[in-house]
Order: C-alpha cells, then sequence, then structure tokens
C-alpha cells in the first residue's frame, strides 16, 4: 500500500486554512479578481510568452501521453504541450466562457487542422467532467490561486489521473517579488491586493502550500522546486517582467476600486513601477513555487 508522504510526522496535515465553507464558495463566485478584459487577455498572452517554454521542459511528457490542463485560459499552453504529445491527446478545461471562447477562435484560425488531438472543454476544476483514471499527465498554472478549495481540485486531479499517473503545478506567492530601489507604493497596493484576493476566495500565496496540499490529496512521491524569475536593467527579460506585475495592476484596477482601494493608489503605484522599468540601475527577484507528485499504484 502506498504510504501518504506525510503520514511519516506523526499527525494529519493542517489544512484547516483550507476548510470550504458557503461563505467561502459564496466569495469565490464575485469572480476572478483580473477579470476577462481584452487587455487582461493581452497580459495572459505575455506571460505565455515569457514563461511557457521554461513549464513545458518541466512537464515530463511521452508522445502517446493523454494530458489535462486545468484551468487553460486563452489555450496558448494548451497548444504548445499538444505538439509534445502528436500520438497522444490533450483536453484544456477552462471555466470562463469568454477564455474558452478565444480559445477555440485561436485554434481554429492558427492550428486547429495541425492539432486535431487537442480539444478545449468549459467545466469547474472542482468536479471535473472526466471518468476516473483517464489521464497520464494532469497539470495546471496560475489556477490554484483563484478556485474555492484548492484541494478538492487536487483531489479531482487525482481522482482522474491513472495509477502511477503525474501531476505537476506551478503557483505564485505574491509576497515574494522584490524590486530594487524599493517600490513602496507598489508594496503597499500589492499587499493590499492580496488581502483583496483573500476577500474574493482565493489565496495569493498558495505556491508555498503546495507540497502540503499534494500530500493531502493523496499523492505520492511529491517533490517542490522554485523556478526563479531574476533580471537586472539591460537584460532582455527585465522590462516585460516587470510589466507583468504592473499590468496586474491595470487590469485588476476595477476589481480593486470595487473592493476598496482608490485608483489614485493603484495608478501611483504603477507609475513608480515604470519608472523602475526605464531606470537603468534597477533589479527584479521573484520566484514561482513548483511541485509534482504521483497517482499511487
Amino acid at each position: 500500500m502506498a504510504m501518504n508522504p506525510l503520514s511519516s510526522m506523526g499527525a494529519a496535515p493542517d489544512l484547516s486554512f483550507y476548510r470550504e465553507t458557503a461563505e467561502r464558495r459564496a466569495h469565490a463566485a464575485q469572480g476572478y479578481i483580473h477579470g476577462t478584459s481584452m487587455p487582461e487577455r493581452s497580459r495572459l498572452a505575455t506571460l505565455n510568452e515569457l514563461s511557457n517554454g521554461d513549464f513545458v521542459r518541466f512537464l515530463e511528457l511521452s508522445g502517446t501521453d493523454h494530458v489535462l490542463e486545468v484551468g487553460s485560459g486563452l489555450g496558448i499552453l494548451t497548444s504548445e504541450v499538444a505538439a509534445r504529445v502528436p500520438d497522444g491527446i490533450i483536453f484544456g478545461l477552462e471555466r470562463s466562457e469568454e477564455q474558452l471562447e478565444f480559445a477555440l477562435q485561436q485554434l481554429d484560425l492558427v492550428s486547429g487542422d495541425m492539432l486535431p488531438h487537442l480539444q478545449f472543454v468549459q467545466g469547474d476544476a472542482h468536479e471535473l467532467p472526466f471518468s476516473d483514471a483517464s489521464f497520464d499527465v494532469v497539470y495546471c498554472r496560475y489556477v490554484l490561486e483563484h478556485v474555492a478549495s484548492p484541494l478538492r481540485v487536487l483531489q479531482e486531479m487525482h481522482r482522474v489521473l491513472r495509477p502511477g499517473g503525474k501531476v505537476f503545478l506551478q503557483e505564485g506567492n505574491i509576497y515574494a517579488v522584490q524590486f530594487d530601489p524599493d517600490c513602496a507604493k507598489f508594496e503597499e497596493v500589492w499587499r493590499q491586493f492580496g488581502h483583496i484576493q483573500e476577500k474574493l476566495g482565493g489565496d495569493p500565496a498558495i505556491g508555498k502550500r503546495l507540497f502540503r496540499l499534494l500530500a493531502a490529496a493523496g499523492f505520492e512521491a511529491v517533490s517542490i522546486s522554485l523556478s526563479p524569475v531574476l533580471h537586472r536593467a539591460g537584460t532582455e527579460g527585465f522590462a516585460p517582467w516587470v510589466s507583468v506585475f504592473s499590468d496586474i495592476l491595470r487590469t485588476a484596477e476595477d476589481s480593486l476600486a470595487a473592493n476598496g482601494l482608490p485608483r489614485e493608489e493603484t495608478r501611483a503605484a504603477i507609475a513608480e513601477l515604470d519608472a523602475i522599468r526605464d531606470r537603468d540601475d534597477a533589479a527584479m527577484f521573484f520566484y514561482w513555487n513548483r511541485a509534482h507528485g504521483r497517482r499511487p499504484t
């Protein structure tokens, strides 16, 4: 019998911070903090361009795998992964009708004939519309921070994996971002951004909890790692990555204002980051949390 990775610690994992309640579900139903506007789609496309290659290398894929992406968004990453499993099949599951429509349009326009084994479906990550033991690989990225019950989502991912199948996760801890010189206005607004995300039912620090959650969901051989995002002025990635964070605030401004954060504070934080982006002596430091595990055989 496979053992829970935490069983040797002598106590059940503390998951009290994820007790699913009607209140948490209600808050989560208020919406995705970033929205689904065209500027937000542009931000997501840029984020995909900056981070997809490294993430695809993180996945352990064979050409015949059956793969599921939970929270496929615009479908950009899903299409890239599909190219790595030419003799398999890949599903992208997305809750947002707007995002799903965009993904389907892009598939038809760009690569539908080239990727006949790629399918997008609408659904809820808490109740995956697939039979037990359907996939060899299941992954999600930048999703668990937004869902009502990350543990429930991971339990569903465990259910649809075949015995021995693998799960791969990449999430953030937004409080890990730092700039030099310091950005006091951004730091204050970013802290409030995190509090508002919590109010809406999300978890801005979900990345540091991945080991505990995967273990509680029943996965074994769980490993954790970091994917650093370190750039200085004058390097190719510096300005685009600084803009990722300023654009997060730009596209979330309406949601932040609706939850009590004055627009002038958000705009001052954005201006501060824009100034950092244009300096020749600045640097930024961030990392993504990663984890992978296996369903017991």
